[in-house]
């Protein structure tokens, strides 16, 4: 089955995965290996034991006056005596024909015998047997041959026996301890595995929020703090900030120049046109001037695009809207319009260079002057983010059908009307180069709304 790709493509899931499943690996094997050399080590031990109680039967076995077989001394172990206690003895004749009648048998087995298979032994030979005791019980039993010096003619078959459970149980519950000692440490290597992959991933974190920050115009580099593994990235990004702002300082210094350059020629040839009269210098003099304004939309679309790469300028609004504002009532002071800035937050911010936003709010406000009959407000807010400013102007306003067309280059409202049709086009070409739009509309005056969206510091 294969993992999503989101979990796929995560290095914490990787790591958290990797460690988890090596812990796992790790505590199984730990735990069978441990369990299995407990279990080895108990069934020596219950093995040993069983020896002991044998040697210690065999050295206290003799024969009674009749040659019968008897214990000179009792063994010590008081299970012996208890009966059914799970640890047993029993002293047969050798042969198959003895198998099981025990001449001879510990107390603990009262009228059971353990029935042994008749198998052939010699002289010391001991050989290990499981079968059903007393009750159903498994038993693990030892057995051996032993001759004794009164009857060498008939030898006797010494057996002791124990209830496995007394193995069995020991094993099960050392293994009930076990697990739960390494479920307790299989939870706690967990949380340090956690607890490791969130501090060790901690500095990509945070290096994220800073190049957020960069990219936001929060800062202009990355912080020269970060641990020695990450460091060399974080310099190398430095530096290739650094190289784009210097490319961008060169790009934006020799569009200056160009615009110097053009403007002579320009401002030569207009002069000069001014001198003549007839239809040639009227002819040179417009194309002159829409020469320039070409120039200017161009340079201006053209800085908007490199500050855009590089946005730590902040801008307020409200500053920027009232010089605006002031500039509109003195140039069009004889047509005695009401130009109102709605009260705004002081702290509104613009993500951008001052001269852009005021390239946008300007050409919209000289376009709701040129068609406002009485009134013109401007108003802006911060809405989920985004900067909002809104004009609204009183005049005839636009066709919804001829909306569209209004942002492009060369398009103009009213043909008679003096202008290069550049205005509303240079807007939306600078909104949507700092990540925004404009949107025109119907509007509550009566003529025309343009909202224009942009970013918010």
């Amino acid at each position: 089955m294969r993992l999503p790709a989101t979990l796929r493509d995560s290095l914490r899931v990787r790591l958290l995965a990797g460690t988890l499943v090596w812990i796992l690996a790790s505590l199984l094997a730990a735990g069978w290996g441990l369990s299995g050399l407990f279990r080895h080590h108990v069934t020596e031990q219950f093995h040993a034991e069983l020896r002991t109680h044998l040697d210690q039967l065999t050295a206290s076995l003799a024969l009674d006056a009749q040659g019968r077989p008897a214990l000179s001394t009792p063994l010590s172990d008081p299970r012996l005596s208890r009966p059914y206690s799970g640890l047993y003895w029993q002293i047969d004749r050798a042969g198959a024909l003895h198998a099981g009648t025990g001449v001879l048998r510990s107390r603990s087995l009262w009228d059971d015998v353990i029935a042994v298979p008749a198998d052939v032994l010699v002289d010391g030979e001991i050989h290990r047997h499981r079968l059903t005791g007393p009750q159903g019980a498994r038993l693990g039993a030892i057995e051996r041959i032993v001759f004794t010096e009164n009857r060498p003619d008939l030898p006797l078959r010494l057996i002791v026996a124990a209830d496995e459970r007394l193995m069995h149980e020991p094993v099960e519950r050392f293994n009930d301890a076990l697990w739960l000692a390494l479920a307790v440490l299989g939870l706690g290597l967990v949380i340090a595995a956690v607890v490791q992959v969130v501090v060790g991933l901690a500095p990509l974190r945070r290096l994220r929020r800073e190049l957020a920050a960069v990219r936001n115009g929060g800062a202009q580099q990355l912080a020269d703090d970060f641990p020695v593994e990450i460091r060399p990235l974080v310099e190398e990004f430095n530096a290739v900030l650094v190289q784009n702002a210097e490319i961008v300082a060169r790009a934006r210094t020799q569009a200056g120049n160009l615009a110097h350059a053009l403007k002579t020629p320009l401002t030569v040839l207009a002069n000069a046109a001014d001198v003549g009269e007839g239809e040639l210098a009227r002819l040179v003099r417009d194309q002159v001037d829409a020469a320039r304004k070409q120039v200017d939309y161009h340079l201006t679309r053209a800085r908007a695009a490199a500050a855009t790469r590089f946005p730590a300028a902040r801008t307020p609004v409200h500053a920027a809207a009232e010089g605006l504002v002031r500039v509109m009532r003195r140039i069009h002071a004889e047509r005695g319009l009401e130009v109102v800035v709605a009260p705004m937050p002081e702290t509104l911010t613009f993500r951008g260079e001052e001269q852009d936003l005021q390239e946008m709010l300007g050409n919209l406000l000289d376009n709701a002057c040129k068609w406002a009959t009485h009134r013109v407000t401007v108003q802006a807010a911060d809405a989920a983010g985004k900067l909002v400013v809104t004009i609204d102007d009183d005049g005839k306003g636009i066709p919804a059908a001829q909306r569209e067309a209004m942002l492009r280059r060369g398009v103009r409202a009213d043909e008679q009307a003096p202008g290069s049709g550049l205005g509303l086009a240079i807007v939306d070409d600078l909104a949507r180069l700092y990540g925004g739009c404009i949107e025109l509309a119907d509007s509550p005056l009566g003529g025309l709304r343009a909202v224009l969206t942009l970013s918010a510091a």
